[in-house]
């Protein structure tokens, strides 16, 4: 077998490590704050697991940067992003939603590291990621389900026979008779809806706690977004007498004082919008009818401009870590 040691990190490989690095160090200081304010004995089990992956993952990663002789990344420290002993912002039922989303969310983070890693060592790391957050989202499914909080997508009636599209009307949305929605067309209907939701709540309790004006604008704006495209999300399952996922008003309390720093909330609200661009580009790339296409071309427009705000919000503030980058050849020839 070759010898690997001396091989150089690829850009694809120390992307992944390198955000990672930044994704954990977040974790623990939020998980740490939901130890603190849990009362569900299953839920604080999920939690527990969780920290404790995440610290290991710590471990792991700053041995790697250390072999490599790279900066280890500034990140996210409890001392200064973290007040532990904040009152209860969000709700038991929220810390388990919030844990959910979080492990589908680790689990398409990690398979695309495990597919970008070449060298031996990083392919290990993260084929253990994945099947660490695979385990977790089995945890948090379970204890989902066996409070009655877990709500599964629409079920339709299976086909009586194989069948092959006719005519081009499959494809039309705006005019003319719409067809049914597809399943995976629902499937990312409702799972938006769901993130939405959960995002939305996450808002609210964040612009309740911000010490900063500008950024609670930003978070209330985000909340009417999030609200916004659920409208249409919601209106659209309608249409084919399909269920609407329910919203909870009660996830969070009537707390207003901050329970992270300004600069770890931004970091989380940035790093959701992020991922809702790559959800809705998912969406529309399996989306067949125009109409829906349509709605998240334009959706996307807007929220790429939210996600613009979000990222000068972060520069402004000095908040904004820079990611590893190739040389600037300019500016070496000019030294």
């Amino acid at each position: 077998m070759t010898n690997e040691s001396n091989i150089k990190l690829t850009s694809a490989e120390l992307s992944q490590i390198w955000t990672s690095y930044q994704n954990d160090t977040a974790s623990i200081c939020i998980l740490k704050y939901f130890l603190n304010i849990v009362e569900d004995p299953d839920i604080s089990a999920l939690l527990e697991r969780a920290l404790h992956l995440s610290q290991t993952h710590i471990e792991k990663l700053t041995d790697i940067f250390n072999e490599e002789n790279y900066p280890i990344p500034v990140g996210f420290s409890e001392n200064k992003e973290l007040n532990i002993e904040a009152p209860r912002l969000f709700s038991d039922q929220y810390l388990l939603h919030f844990m959910y989303q979080m492990s589908e969310i680790s689990l398409n983070a990690y398979s695309v590291a495990k597919s970008l890693a070449v060298r031996s060592d990083i392919d290990t790391y993260f084929s253990g990621c994945l099947t660490e957050a695979g385990e977790l989202n089995t945890m948090a499914k379970q204890i989902l389900l066996s409070k009655g909080l877990f709500v599964r997508s629409p079920f339709i009636p299976y086909p009586e026979k194989a069948d092959f599209v006719q005519k081009q009307s499959f494809l039309t949305g705006w005019f003319g008779e719409r067809r049914p929605l597809l399943s995976l067309e629902i499937t990312n209907l409702f799972a938006n809806f769901q993130r939405n939701a959960l995002g939305s709540a996450t808002l609210v309790g964040f612009s309740q706690v911000t010490q900063n004006k500008k950024i609670g604008k930003f978070f209330v704006r985000g909340k009417e977004i999030a609200d916004k495209h659920n409208e249409i999300f919601g209106s659209i399952l309608s249409e084919d007498d399909l269920p609407v996922p329910m919203t909870s008003g009660s996830f969070a309390t009537k707390s207003n004082v901050p329970p992270f720093s300004d600069k770890l909330m931004l970091y989380i609200v940035t790093s959701l919008i992020g991922l809702s661009i790559g959800y809705y580009g998912t969406s529309i790339s399996t989306s067949v009818r125009r109409d829906l296409t349509l709605h998240y071309d334009r959706i996307i427009h807007e929220i790429l401009k939210y996600s613009e705000d979000g990222a000068n919000l972060l520069i402004d503030h000095g908040w904004m870590e820079e990611p590893p980058r190739a040389s600037d050849r300019d500016e070496l020839a000019n030294k």
